[in-house]
């Protein structure tokens, strides 16, 4: 009796690994449509552990995971194609992370965030997204967070989301730091995904044109 009760329990396990896949599944291309017909970034908060709530944006990109990857992953010209950020230079890589020099203008440009943020490889999960994680070493504020999720809709076309937090030493609330943030996401994800598309374009135009 017991090997059929353990046949019964692995298969009820496989049965809702499998539905909580398609629901996930679901959720993707659920999400995708919406953002496709939108055109444009959606903005949304979170909840951190902290005072401030997380600030994020996420966007359809037109371009295969590798290439957004490769956007984002272009740390050293952040600066040159994010207008979120002021300036962006590689302190020093490994291959477990890169950590960067980070500025940050808030509160309307009165004031800039500067941190030394150390942004880990990719990390997959189990519907393949991608997460890469970028967490402050040393900086101006009590704390700084960066977040990408590269989300595969198919095999060339991917969601990208954002999530930035920042806790500055300065008593702000939440209600005036996280929209900055959410807007700030929303300027990166967009940034991101026309350069994601251009080399997604470069890589056809390359493969087409090889003998």
């Amino acid at each position: 009796m017991q090997p059929v009760v353990r046949i019964l329990s692995a298969s009820t396990s496989a049965l809702a690994l499998l539905l909580l896949s398609l629901s996930a599944v679901a959720d993707t291309h659920a999400d995708a449509s919406r953002l496709r017909d939108a055109g444009k970034a959606e903005r949304f908060q979170l909840p951190s552990n902290t005072p401030i709530p997380i600030g994020g944006a996420q966007i359809f990109v037109n371009a295969p995971l590798s290439s957004v990857r490769r956007a984002v992953q272009d740390y050293a010209h952040y600066a040159e194609f994010m207008p979120g950020f002021k300036r962006s230079r590689v302190v020093q890589t490994h291959k477990d992370f890169t950590d960067v020099y980070l500025q940050v203008p808030i509160l309307h440009g009165a004031a800039t965030v500067w941190a030394v943020t150390r942004f880990a490889a990719p990390k997959k999960e189990a519907n393949g997204t991608e997460v890469i994680e970028g967490t402050m070493q040393q900086g101006n504020v009590h704390d700084f967070r960066a977040t990408w999720r590269l989300i595969p809709v198919d095999a060339t076309h991917t969601i990208l989301r954002a999530e930035m937090l920042i806790v500055p030493k300065l008593p702000l609330p939440g209600s005036v730091v996280t929209p900055e943030l959410s807007y700030a996401s929303d300027k990166a994800v967009t940034a991101s995904r026309t350069r994601a598309e251009s080399l997604a374009a470069r890589n056809a135009s390359s493969s087409a044109t090889s003998p």
